[in-house]
C-alpha cells in the first residue's frame, strides 16, 4: 500500500516536471536551443500566481489563468529581446546567453523583492485524505494530477490540430521549406516560447500549491530536472517530455520511499549520465518521428 501512495506522489511530482519539460523540449524541437532560462520563467509564474492568491485574493484557477498568460508574454519578450538576435548565430553563443538570461532573472527577482522566502496560504484548493481499497491518497494529489493532464491534452490539441500546430511542427522539420510555403517563421517561434512558457508558468504554480515554499532560485533544481526528464523521453519530443517527467518524478518518490530522500536530486543526474550513455536519443527518440 505505501508503495501505492508514493507512486501517486511520484506521478503528480512528475506531472509538474512534465509540464516544464515540454518547454524545453518544443523550443529544442524547433530552434535547437536548451533554453535554461526556462525554470526561472517557471519561478515567475510561482510569484506571480502567490501574488494574485495573497494580493488580489483570486481563486486557484484565475491565478493559474493570470500566471500563464503573464509568463507567456515574458517568455515572447526573452526570445524576442535575446534569442532572435542569435537566430543566425552558433549555438555555443545561444546557450551562453540563456545562461546569462537565467541568471539575470534570478537576480533582478531578488533586486526587486528581495530574497526572502514566500509561503502559499492553506486552504487555496480542499484538502481530503481520500481512502480507496486501504490506500490514503491525498486529494491534492489527484488535482494537481488532473490539472497537469488536462493542459497536456490540451498542448497535444493544438499541436495537432490547429494552424499554429501545423507551423510549428513544419518549422521544426525544415525551417526554411516553411518559410518558403508562406509560413511566418519568426511568430511561429514567438508562439513556441509562448505556449511553452506559459506551461511553466502554470507548473509554478502548481508547484507552490504542493509544495507551499517558493523564493527567487527556486527555478535552478526543477529546471535542470526538467532538462533532464526532457532528454530522458527524447528532446525534441513532446510525449517524450510527458514521459521522462512522469518517470523522473516516479524514480525521485521510489527513492525517497527506500530511505534515500537526501540522495533524490542526485537520482536525476545519474539517470541523466545512463541515458546519454546507453540511450543518448532517448526513451522515445528512435520509435517516435514526429517532432515538435
Amino acid at each position: 500500500m505505501e508503495f501505492v501512495q508514493q507512486l501517486i506522489n511520484g506521478i503528480s511530482l512528475g506531472s509538474i516536471y512534465a509540464l516544464i519539460a515540454l518547454g524545453y523540449t518544443m523550443v529544442y524541437g524547433i530552434v535547437k536551443l536548451i533554453n535554461f532560462a526556462h525554470g526561472d520563467v517557471f519561478m515567475v509564474g510561482a510569484f506571480i500566481g502567490f501574488y494574485s492568491i495573497t494580493v488580489f485574493h483570486l481563486g486557484f484557477l484565475p491565478a493559474l489563468l493570470l500566471s500563464m498568460v503573464a509568463c507567456a508574454i515574458f517568455g515572447v519578450l526573452i526570445e524576442r529581446i535575446a534569442y532572435k538576435p542569435l537566430r543566425n548565430a552558433t549555438r555555443i553563443a545561444a546557450l551562453i546567453t540563456a545562461i546569462g538570461v537565467s541568471l539575470f532573472i534570478e537576480y533582478g527577482t531578488i533586486y526587486l523583492r528581495g530574497a526572502q522566502p514566500e509561503a502559499y496560504p492553506d486552504g487555496i484548493i480542499p484538502t481530503k485524505v481520500i481512502k480507496f481499497l486501504g490506500i490514503e491518497i491525498n486529494s491534492q494529489s489527484l488535482f494537481i494530477l488532473g490539472v497537469s493532464v488536462l493542459l497536456m491534452i490540451l498542448l497535444q490539441f493544438i499541436v495537432h490540430k490547429t494552424k499554429i500546430g501545423k507551423a510549428m511542427r513544419a518549422v521544426s522539420h525544415d525551417m526554411d521549406a516553411a518559410r518558403l510555403m508562406g509560413i511566418n517563421v519568426d511568430n511561429t517561434i514567438s508562439a513556441t516560447f509562448a505556449i511553452g512558457s506559459a506551461l511553466a508558468g502554470a507548473a509554478g504554480v502548481i508547484f507552490g500549491m504542493y509544495y507551499t515554499k517558493i523564493e527567487p532560485l527556486m527555478g535552478i533544481i526543477p529546471g535542470l530536472k526538467a532538462f533532464v526528464a526532457a532528454v530522458l523521453g527524447g528532446i525534441g519530443i513532446i510525449p517524450g517530455a510527458m514521459v521522462g517527467g512522469l518517470l523522473l518524478g516516479v524514480v525521485e518518490a521510489l527513492v525517497s520511499a527506500l530511505g534515500y530522500s537526501l540522495w533524490r536530486d542526485g537520482v536525476a543526474f545519474v539517470v541523466l549520465i545512463l541515458i546519454l550513455i546507453f540511450r543518448p536519443s532517448g526513451l522515445l527518440g528512435k520509435n517516435v518521428r514526429e517532432k515538435v
